[in-house]
């Protein structure tokens, strides 16, 4: 009998779909142009972005313009983004800091401004490009100034204490503790390979049991943007998924999910969300200072590859980075204090 076991990221791709259609339907009409002129250049995930931060937007404008307060957002022309002003994606900008829909309070960072910006950015630069509207004025907008944030990482020493509490719960509660002899193999293996590969959680959890080759130690992914690539894991990594696959194989699958290679308490792909909780519960307990989170575990790898090797361009490459710029920013503070040695190593003179 056939398998009726769905790709995890076609699946994604499609309810990223529909909820930009649903979106799209409370957006200008005129915005249904745009998002078909990016799709052949965008990811489902970057546009269903695009559209919630301009329905953000339309909304401050229906708020904060008298002339727009009568005219329902779906009926906005498309010669309003000629009649906004600097100055309007301005006040957007401080609106976005604090603001209230539904009773419920939204913030913004200097991320998550700029991130909001770089969404108009392109919604203006295409109607510009296409010669529909006179002016570029998201473009005159400076991007807000970001800080660098510090790099939160496991270090050696919590890694092993990591391995060893998902190896032997000891810390764990009474009612994790039970849940930890049902989980405890896939925990294990999930974790090694998420530490011993530096792999995205969504690369993770949609991996299949036919993507992991244990005879060339490698496991075949689907990167962000969407091109496959392979990934090669250790002998701890290898030994932890042999494990689980042995426990695996004696697991029925619920229906759709028969070729997941992770899979839940219910016997379903384990979810991205699930996955941050375990690491979380698991993290919690070897460090209260830092928050850890599956992400935090890919640093961790990218630092201690980089320790290893030296070599930011294999860790851009293994941690699947298009641009090595965002590799060095990452791990400029690992390059510091290699220069810093650099500096003791050559001896001018004997003591």
């Amino acid at each position: 009998m056939a398998s009726t076991s769905q790709n995890y990221h076609d699946e994604v791709n499609k309810q990223n779909i529909e909820k930009m259609r649903a979106v799209l339907t409370e957006l200008p009409k005129f915005c249904k142009q745009f998002f078909r002129g990016i799709e052949n250049t965008t990811s489902t995930r970057t546009r269903l972005g695009y559209a919630l931060d301009l329905r953000i937007f339309f909304e401050f404008i229906q708020e904060r313009n008298t002339a727009m307060r009568r005219i329902p957002i779906t009926d906005y022309p498309l010669a309003l983004l000629d009649q906004l002003t600097k100055e309007d994606i301005e006040e957007y900008l401080d609106y976005l800091e604090l603001y209230y829909k539904d009773d419920k309070e939204y913030r913004n960072d200097e991320r998550g401004k700029a991130r909001k910006l770089a969404s108009l950015r392109s919604f203006y630069h295409y109607f510009y490009t296409s010669e529909l509207i006179e002016k570029d004025v998201a473009s005159l907008v400076p991007m807000p100034k970001l800080h660098e944030k510090e790099i939160i990482r496991l270090d050696p020493d919590e890694v092993a204490q990591l391995l060893d509490l998902v190896e032997n719960g000891e810390d764990l509660t009474a009612a994790e503790q039970r849940y930890h002899r049902v989980t405890k193999v896939r925990d294990l293996a999930l974790l090694t390979l998420l530490l011993g590969t530096g792999i995205r959680v969504s690369e993770c959890v949609g991996l299949d049991i036919k993507d992991v080759d244990f005879k060339n130690g490698g496991i075949k992914i689907r990167r962000k943007g969407g091109y496959e690539a392979v990934v090669y894991f250790g002998p701890e990594v290898e030994d932890a998924l042999l494990d689980y696959m042995d426990q695996r194989t004696h697991k029925i699958p619920a229906e759709g999910h028969e070729d997941a290679l992770f899979l839940s308490m219910q016997n379903r792909r384990i979810t991205v969300r699930a996955v941050e909780k375990l690491v979380k519960k698991y993290a919690s307990k070897v460090t209260s200072l830092k928050k850890i989170t599956p992400h935090k575990l890919r640093s961790t790898y990218g630092t201690n590859l980089y320790r290893e090797t030296g070599d930011i361009y294999l860790v851009a490459d293994v941690l699947g980075h298009k641009d090595v710029n965002t590799t060095r920013k990452h791990y400029a503070a690992q390059q510091e204090e290699n220069r810093k040695r650099a500096a003791k190593a050559v001896k001018l003179r004997e003591p």
